[in-house]
């Protein structure tokens, strides 16, 4: 967006006795993507564009066209008329990214490469040294305002805890900007989003742990619905997704392109007997318990089924499976994913967490108590 200001592309436009400030030409900046190397091809800049426009990103000026067309039609960044929708979410990760500009510009930054287990992170600070910052700088006004801040930061996927393992404190433990706010970035990244996000257009559909090459020897797990057709759900060979990011490290920056071969679409009935909300989970005397489950992940994944959101449940278990031997069951809640508060996030947030972390997963459910 701020390059296409500079480049003269976003500018008032006037159209029928019209003028409609700070728009551009689909057409013009489709040529505009090819010429800078954003877009191979027309087609991907308007796939590309499209992704925009579904993310509310951008708009036509008039709101009469819902697709992107590669055409003489005035589009307009929504940041650019005030209507970009400020969410929860969108706020947190507008703080983060402030926050990090703000650190990476001064000479003693608390940002540094640390070390500790014999491995290198970046961009890592300690939980109290960031609560100082953020009190001396005025980015909160005491230390609980600081410490919330920071939760709030790691809850939303931008710091986290060096090895996954904990919230964020005010104290001597590690912790690493997740984020690099300033890498270059290519749009056609955004073609490239994890694969489990695809699985399904359905808003609800199971995060599914699949094989990326399934043995048609081996057992697989069977998704069963009733009176329907059995369709297979498989898992990830956790070695295959470290070994696809090019570092041993299960930590890094970009996530991994995850290739997989066409298998069954699963998207069975919930397994739920009625929605149950985080207020109903969360409440004093809700007749759930919390469990603390470790799974540690064999060579063909971990065996489980995660469907839903806000929050997620868990709708299948692989009998035979790791996720079995741990203790986890149907109709669990999922809390917390290596440490990483989860309530508030969907299926495909979650199954990125799962995916991108150890292959020793660290799981809190809630379970109803019967």
């Amino acid at each position: 967006r701020l390059r296409l200001h500079d480049g003269k592309l976003i500018k008032d436009r006037r159209f029928h006795l019209r003028t409609y400030p700070n728009c551009f030409v689909a057409k013009e900046l489709t040529d505009w993507l090819i010429d800078h190397k954003e877009a191979p091809d027309r087609e991907t800049g308007i796939r590309l564009m499209q992704k925009l426009m579904d993310h509310y990103i951008i708009h036509h000026v008039c709101d009469e066209h819902l697709d992107y067309k590669d055409a003489k039609l005035l589009y307009r960044f929504r940041k650019d008329d005030g209507t970009f929708p400020l969410s929860k979410d969108v706020k947190v990760f507008m703080r983060g990214q402030s926050l990090y500009e703000k650190l990476m510009s001064v000479e003693e930054s608390i940002l540094k490469v640390r070390e500790e287990n014999s491995v290198k992170y970046q961009r890592t600070f300690l939980g109290c040294e960031m609560v100082d910052w953020l009190v001396q700088e005025g980015e909160a006004e005491n230390r609980q305002e600081a410490v919330e801040l920071g939760r709030a930061l790691l809850e939303h996927g931008i710091i986290q805890h060096v090895s996954n393992r904990h919230h964020f404190f005010d104290s001597d433990i590690l912790y690493q900007f997740w984020i690099n706010f300033r890498r270059r970035r290519r749009l056609t990244e955004l073609l490239n989003e994890n694969s489990a996000r695809a699985l399904s257009e359905s808003p609800d559909s199971p995060f599914c742990l699949r094989k990326l090459n399934p043995d048609p020897s081996n057992t697989s797990f069977l998704s069963v619905q009733t009176n329907k057709e059995i369709k297979i759900v498989s898992a990830v060979r956790r070695s295959s997704i470290t070994s696809l990011s090019g570092n041993s490290n299960p930590y890094f920056s970009s996530a991994p392109t995850l290739v997989f071969p066409p298998v069954a679409e699963c998207n069975p009935k919930s397994v739920l007997k009625r929605p149950v909300t985080n207020e109903e989970l969360l409440s004093p005397g809700a007749p759930f318990v919390k469990k603390t489950l470790t799974i540690v992940g064999d060579a063909v994944g971990w065996g489980f089924v995660v469907r839903g959101g806000r929050p997620c449940h868990i709708q299948a278990v692989d009998p035979g499976g790791p996720a079995a031997a741990a203790g986890m069951k149907v109709c669990q809640f999922v809390f917390s994913v290596n440490g990483v508060y989860v309530l508030h996030l969907d299926y495909q947030t979650i199954s990125s967490l799962i995916m991108t972390g150890p292959r020793t997963l660290v799981m809190e459910v809630m379970e109803a108590i019967e």
